[in-house]
């Protein structure tokens, strides 16, 4: 099953049928990964979107992760059609909030269930109900696939109820509330800077009531690429050398780095993205990549957030989603997460070159590029060498590095620099002749009017 933090329900493909089932229902995504509620009669065979899943709610004991829950509702789906079958997954596990299930509506909407409307539950939602006193969130870190890197491969890892080992700092990180804080539907959160080659972009958001210069993002686990406004993706792609845009995807050369950082509202630090996972090789040319940001607006969250942030961009993080702490009378409190970033991005920037081929970029770490802190209110200096039309250019990086730029200018005007400077030579001597001059004709005059006196 794909583990998906974009979706709330758990649905397995089935090749038959099943009768005596509670409920039927269609999952669909229409543009992933919004499942919307499609009652449909058995003889349907429903599209709606991009996937669907449509068959009949069932209840089943269900193990995971060391919890099992006796009585889970999951649909079992007679019929399907997603893109995780092409890798050989065979339904979704849902790790999303209880209102955002079409299982859970379903079920509440039924008033002749003698066991209540509580069955629909997601598996996390009853898991965490078992045990009030046992921490209540979920982590995971994913698996980059042809990291050079031996020494510093990640392992997928995935926790309920507690860190990984190996990332257990990630305790001591701030707590970032959803957005909105208060009953969320989805892993959304603020997004306070964007930063491309070390550049802070402007950030314009659709949503109401989101503070100036800051946009809502969706952390989606079951989505491989990420979509944001046209201009964040322009000013990321468009200003590298032979790159080509076309049905919202960039084209670029595979040697071509990006370097991209992000800092989410309440974190106080920057997140570096491995530029591995910022192009993607093509199936058709090995010398051409596509850009895994892709240029969307995201209509279908009913105006709730902006970006949708996809594996492209969780790959380099060790990520913590919390439901919320109960208290001691059993309250629970707003859900949050916390983000430990994995990637060095100076030393990411040079497997990207070993894996890729051009020149890496130089220094720019966690910290920032060569030392300066990266901020909202500081345009960190860019170490690439786009083209200077425009700032969204400048922000984007490709092979060449600035300094053999700027030493090739160099060169291109040293005759003129050496005429200046020869100029400069003779001017300073004719002025040192005449100083001279100056000087031996006064004390000339001055000897002249000692012998008349």
């Amino acid at each position: 099953l794909q583990l998906d933090t974009g979706s709330s329900d758990l649905w397995v493909a089935s090749g038959q049928s099943i009768s005596n089932s509670k409920a039927s229902v269609c999952l669909s995504p229409f543009q992933k990964p919004y499942l919307i509620l499609c009652r449909v009669s058995r003889t349907t065979s429903p599209y709606y979107g991009i996937g669907w899943a449509y068959g009949n709610i069932n209840q089943a004991p269900v193990s995971f992760a060391g919890f099992t829950v006796q009585s889970q509702a999951y649909l079992l789906a007679s019929q399907s059609q997603n893109p995780i079958s092409s890798y050989g997954a065979v339904g979704i596990f849902g790790l999303g909030f209880d209102s955002l299930s079409s299982i859970d509506a379903a079920v509440n909407s039924s008033t002749s269930s003698s066991q209540g409307n509580a069955w629909g539950r997601s598996f996390l939602s009853n898991a965490f109900a078992t045990d009030t006193s046992s921490p209540n969130f979920i982590s995971f870190v994913l698996e980059r696939d042809g990291d050079p890197d031996e020494n510093g491969d990640v392992q997928g890892t995935f926790t309920i109820g507690e860190y990984a080992s190996q990332y257990a700092a990630v305790a001591n990180s701030p707590a970032i509330p959803t957005w909105p804080e208060n009953s969320p539907k989805r892993w959304s959160v603020l997004l306070d800077n964007f930063y491309v080659g070390g550049v802070s972009q402007t950030l314009l958001s659709s949503v109401v009531g989101v503070p100036d210069g800051k946009v809502v993002i969706l952390l989606d686990s079951g989505t491989s690429y990420s979509y944001a406004s046209t201009d964040i993706v322009q000013a990321m792609y468009g200003g590298i050398k032979g790159a080509s845009f076309s049905g919202g995807t960039w084209s670029v050369p595979c040697d071509a780095e990006v370097d991209v950082t992000d800092s989410l509202a309440h974190s106080g630090q920057p997140f570096p993205m491995h530029p591995l996972d910022i192009v993607s090789p093509s199936v058709s040319d090995p010398t051409q990549c596509v850009g895994t940001f892709l240029a969307q607006s995201l209509s279908v969250g009913g105006g709730e957030f902006d970006w949708l942030i996809g594996d492209n961009v969780l790959r380099s993080l060790y990520s913590v989603y919390d439901f919320g702490d109960y208290d001691s009378s059993g309250n629970i409190g707003n859900p949050y997460i916390k983000l430990l970033a994995l990637t060095n991005a100076t030393e990411a920037s040079a497997d990207f070159h070993t894996v890729r081929g051009g020149n890496a970029n130089g220094t720019l770490s966690a910290s920032g590029v060569n030392g300066v802190a990266l901020n909202s209110s500081t345009a960190v200096p860019s170490t690439s060498t786009a083209s200077p039309s425009s700032a969204s250019s400048k922000a984007s990086s490709i092979g060449a590095t600035s300094d053999q730029s700027s030493l090739d200018k160099l060169l291109d005007y040293m005759p003129a620099i050496l005429g200046i400077l020869g100029l400069n030579s003779l001017l300073l001597l004719s002025l040192s002749i005449c100083a001279a001059l100056f000087f031996i004709r006064r004390r000339s005059n001055k000897s002249k009017k000692g012998v008349r006196g």
